[in-house]
């Protein structure tokens, strides 16, 4: 990975700011015409000495399904990370509209526990600017560490596609294969999820995109119903695996089709012993029961 000259700032950056910029942001583009550059921003964002709201940690434990615990749920810092990652989408100089991107997948590495106690350094860059059928796509890299220490505790590599956005000299790449049928297997679990799921985790997450808010905020952005999470659906499912994953793990997840509330979610979690018996792989994937439609799927294997 490239290095990235680090922006300090002096706090994480309000979520609900970011939002207000990035709506302006996209006026002005409307306005004077598209962002036409192609270069990614240089700098890399960074913020000192996080502290852990211990009674949002526990609201979010609570609300995920997650052991009540000391050390910091992997899904947990990766929404203690997020507003730092959509402060470098947010920048004049990051050629893809912020506004409507599209969580396409996520993998994150939890090398080391962290505890609520760790106060962390926390730095996010985007990198990988590059073509999709449907439009442009781009990693955006978090990295966590103990405050004051070089080594990464977590990495997560999220990317996100602006539909519709082709911007010059990227190449669209070949259309991709058809994908297997998919075939619903015999659920393990089954979630009901209310209307009001994406308010829940906004709460405890911080991230209050209108589109996960309610149907009305949802339509105003074409959506014609709220939608879940897709790191709240990803992390459940990450708790459903239980605490058998270890203290280091490697958690990747794809986005397949939104899941619009309420709904009633399936779900199939199947787990491969490594060596010695001991835990190696679990893999899970998640449908809507009445259509047969995959929502998402991805696996957790011992690092």
């Amino acid at each position: 990975m490239t290095s990235a000259q680090p922006v300090i700032l002096g706090e994480m950056p309000s979520l609900s700011k970011l939002y207000v910029n990035a709506a302006a942001q996209a006026a002005r583009r409307r306005l004077l015409g598209a962002h036409d550059g192609t270069a990614l921003p240089a700098e890399s964002h960074e913020v000192r000495g996080v502290a852990v709201d211990v009674a949002t940690l526990t609201a979010y434990q609570h609300l995920i399904g997650e052991t009540a615990s000391d050390v910091l749920p992997a899904g947990f810092i990766h929404a203690l990370a997020f507003p730092l990652a959509m402060s470098v989408m947010n920048r004049d100089d990051f050629p893809l509209p912020l506004l409507g991107m599209i969580h396409l997948r996520n993998s994150v590495e939890q090398r080391i526990p962290v505890l609520f106690t760790d106060a962390l350094d926390i730095t996010a860059r985007v990198e990988n600017l590059r073509g999709h059928r449907s439009g442009t796509q781009v990693d955006v890299i978090a990295e966590v560490r103990r405050a004051g220490t070089a080594e990464v505790c977590w990495l997560g590599i999220s990317t996100y596609l602006a539909k519709g956005v082709f911007l010059p000299g990227i190449d669209k790449p070949s259309p991709a294969p058809d994908r297997a049928d998919f075939k619903a297997p015999d659920p393990t679990a089954l979630w009901h999820l209310g209307v009001d799921t994406g308010r829940a985790y906004a709460a405890v997450s911080g991230d209050f995109n209108p589109i996960h808010l309610s149907v009305l905020s949802a339509k105003a952005l074409g959506m014609r119903r709220s939608i879940a999470h897709g790191m709240y659906l990803a992390s459940r499912a990450l708790a459903d695996v239980g605490p058998s994953r270890g203290d280091s793990f490697a958690w990747d997840v794809d986005f397949d089709a939104p899941v619009f509330l309420p709904c009633r979610v399936a779900l199939e979690i199947t787990t491969v012993e490594g060596s010695a018996g001991a835990w190696g792989r679990s893999d899970f994937v998640a449908w809507n029961p009445r259509s047969g439609r995959r929502h998402f799927h991805g696996s957790v294997r011992a690092l």
